[in-house]
């Protein structure tokens, strides 16, 4: 079977990117992004596949330029038990700190964001994805993190096949086709990751639910559904995520590598190393 080479790309709060030398080729360029912190339109490519196209091709490398970093339609925020305002309370989101420093965002000291966090913030948000046989890995610039999609028609873990596996920040995930729409569905994440970079919590009992669908040649969309009855009075839709597909000839992949010298995404870590007590350095700005 012809394995194909995807893309995804998806997001990051408060981060920086440090500076790559080049030797024998022209120095490492940055992409420019408009007002909205998103690529200009004319770096996609209307039409670089055959006008018929597969409605379940998702390979290609991924920008995003639509959706919020973690709210529904219209702005519109969860609905919180007593229990999840209770969490919610302990957190302190950058947004509501005089200075970031005083965050206790977990990815500000280089814990993994997680699912769904890696992909509701639209900082850094280049995602590549490979198709297999019997799965699709999602693989973001962004911790160069790994997320396993399995296709072979397996159950999702639960009771005590769940409990023995135990939770993890990306959780275990089972996909299916409705017609062209990829379903996904995920359980056993670990509840100490937040929702989003915004503040909101989730429990290791959360379960995602979500809907891609290729609405044009090179557009796909994402809505989420959670379901997560510990902290939320009901289950919660998204808004719709967008992202384009770059063209397979364009020459700029990423910030730090272009088709011709390396493809696909490069890896964008917290390293504490790099830190020199700003939040922002520990992404490993100069």
């Amino acid at each position: 079977m012809k394995i194909r080479h995807v893309s995804f790309v998806l997001p990051l709060a408060v981060l920086c990117f440090g500076s790559i030398a080049v030797t024998g080729v022209a120095a490492a360029q940055r992409l420019i992004l408009d007002a909205s912190g998103n690529l200009p339109r004319e770096y996609f490519v209307e039409s670089p596949y055959n006008s018929s196209y597969d409605a379940r091709d998702f390979s290609g490398i991924w920008f995003r330029v639509g959706g919020s970093g973690g709210h529904g339609p219209d702005g519109s925020n969860p609905p919180l038990t007593p229990e999840g305002v209770a969490r919610m309370e302990t957190y302190l989101p950058t947004r509501i700190t005089p200075d970031p420093a005083d965050s206790n965002y977990p990815a500000l000291t280089c814990n993994p964001k997680g699912f769904p966090g890696i992909i509701v913030d639209r900082n850094h948000d280049h995602h590549e994805v490979i198709v297999l046989p019997d799965r699709i890995l999602q693989i973001w610039q962004e911790e160069r993190m790994l997320r396993e999609i399995w296709m072979d028609g397996r159950e999702l873990p639960s009771g005590d096949n769940l409990a023995n596996i135990g939770v993890g920040w990306m959780g275990m995930s089972v996909g299916h086709w409705e017609g062209n729409t990829l379903v996904v569905e995920t359980v056993g994440l670990d509840g100490r990751a937040w929702l989003s970079a915004s503040g909101y919590p989730k429990s290791d009992a959360v379960r995602f639910r979500e809907r891609y669908t290729l609405t044009e040649e090179n557009t796909i969309e994402l809505e989420l559904i959670m379901d997560d009855p510990a902290y939320y009075t009901e289950p919660w839709i998204s808004d719709i995520k967008t992202w384009k597909r770059e063209a397979r000839d364009a020459r700029p992949v990423n910030n730090f590598g272009w088709y011709g010298l390396f493809s696909g995404i490069n890896d964008l870590l917290c390293a504490p190393m790099n830190g020199e007590g700003s939040p922002s350095n520990r992404y490993g700005g100069d």
